[in-house]
């Protein structure tokens, strides 16, 4: 066995070590904080009657989350550069588990909204303060598929949390005082806030601070990360790179803002509804419509999979983006025209959600390509934020249609409308900016791509 080969596996085997030990239990967290988010669509099912609330309400409620999101991302990033991502991470989880469980006081629209856009502020920084801190352990040509298995839980939180949310309302029906929609919220709440807890014991802020990994490892990774500093360096040659100044300069980051504003008008307006689409085709056992909301995230997460590996091993960006995405329009158009199949209608979501899943991971990647340090960490917020306003119009486009048409079928091709949208924008980005074999190849680089190996 050659130099070459033995030092590709001691740099696999370091990686493997890393990944065993900070993305199973950043799945967990994220897990209970996109259940958080996400379960006022099952809550809607029985919520909107008690409370006397209108399709539009609750839109605007599921939606306006994401101004609070918006408003306070980048400031929370930028805080967690100042106190460290242990404990900021796990400030983030404690709040939003208290406002989550709050969600089951509401009463009125006015403090629907008001608990929501709270919600919004509390786990503001959470998902780009995570991509950011994956940045700090892992150089940007591992970064696909690193991203890949963390943004795994996406999926996996409706695969099981839809079920999950089913039953807790299928249970907790008439138990004590309270609606089976309060249990719901109350229950799903206090994972997240033990496990805040865990975070202060269990995360490392970066790799010096790592007891776990010896010196060796710990340089073989500075090593990298330091490799990867340089080649981005001489890829944005002539850009602003490093300070936040730089971040607001560089016309590439705000394109990939649009970017996922677009994608996620698709993404979240079938997110919050698909519940109460599902009920709509004729389902109305909540166990049966949980059960039959997690199947189109169970083809979505083998998707995902699949194209991050594959856009690792070909080391290229831009078409792993485009050709998804235009998946997940062809899947949204189809589901509307069969609204009154059960059976094609989630035939088409399913094919629907494998694209606009599949393309998460390799997009997230991006801004951490485009930018280091400081512009880095609030580059990455400052797109995620932007993207999720998205979070807001697509839940209300979607809840003012149907209460104006009666059916979700006009808005369902708004949100494949805005999907197609990010295929032509994606290539207004050099190539030699996101791929990264269009850049100088570094040792590491070349040795990845002669293993082809797993992380």
């Amino acid at each position: 066995m050659n130099t070459r080969t033995l030092d590709t596996e001691n740099k696999n085997a370091v990686y493997r070590k890393v990944t065993r030990r900070l993305i199973p239990f950043l799945i967990l967290c994220y897990f209970f904080a996109y259940l958080d988010r996400v379960n006022v669509g099952f809550a809607k099912l029985h919520m909107q009657d008690a409370l006397n609330l209108s399709d539009t309400v609750y839109g605007i409620g599921a939606g306006i989350f994401f101004i609070g999101y918006f408003l306070f991302e980048v400031p929370s990033n930028l805080l967690m550069q100042r106190f460290g991502p242990r404990f900021w991470i796990a400030r983030i989880m404690a709040s939003w588990a208290v406002l989550s469980a709050l969600t089951m006081f509401v009463t009125t629209p006015t403090q629907f909204y008001i608990v929501r856009f709270l919600l919004g502020i509390a786990e503001a920084g959470f998902f780009p303060g995570i991509v950011y801190y994956l940045t700090l352990w892992f150089p940007s040509w591992r970064s696909a598929r690193t991203l890949g298995l963390f943004i795994l839980v996406t999926p996996l939180s409706t695969i099981i949390g839809s079920p999950l949310s089913g039953l807790i309302l299928k249970m907790f029906e008439g138990v004590g005082q309270l609606h089976n929609w309060q249990w719901l919220f109350l229950v799903e709440a206090i994972p997240s806030f033990l496990l805040a807890f865990v975070v202060l014991r269990y995360l490392d802020n970066d790799v010096k601070s790592a007891k776990w990994l010896s010196d060796d490892e710990k340089a073989l990774i500075e090593q990298d990360l330091h490799k990867d500093q340089l080649d981005k360096v001489a890829a944005n040659a002539g850009m602003p790179q490093h300070s936040l100044s730089a971040m607001f300069r560089n016309r590439f980051v705000w394109l990939l803002a649009l970017i996922f504003f677009s994608f996620n008008i698709g993404y979240y307006g079938i997110n919050f509804w698909l519940p109460s689409i599902i009920k709509s085709s004729g389902v109305q056992d909540d166990f049966a419509i949980g059960l039959l909301a997690a199947v189109p995230y169970i083809f979505g997460a083998a998707c995902m999979l699949w194209n991050s590996r594959h856009s690792d091993l070909k080391q290229e960006r831009r078409w792993h983006i485009a050709i998804p995405a235009i998946i997940g329009a062809i899947g949204l158009t189809f589901s509307a025209l069969n609204e009154g199949s059960t059976f094609w209608m989630m035939a088409w979501i399913c094919v629907a959600m494998s694209g606009t899943l599949s393309l998460i991971p390799t997009y997230i990647s991006l801004p951490g390509t485009l930018l280091s340090g400081t512009a880095a960490a609030a580059g990455i917020a400052l797109v995620n934020s932007i993207g999720n306003l998205a979070g807001f119009f697509g839940p209300t486009v979607l809840g003012w249609l149907k209460d104006t048409t009666g059916s979700t079928s006009s808005g369902l091709y708004i949100l494949a409308g805005f999907l197609v949208l990010c295929a032509p924008l994606i290539f207004l980005i050099p190539g030699r900016l996101v791929n990264p074999r269009d850049r100088k190849k570094t040792p590491a680089e070349n040795s990845v791509l002669t293993k082809r190996g797993h992380i």
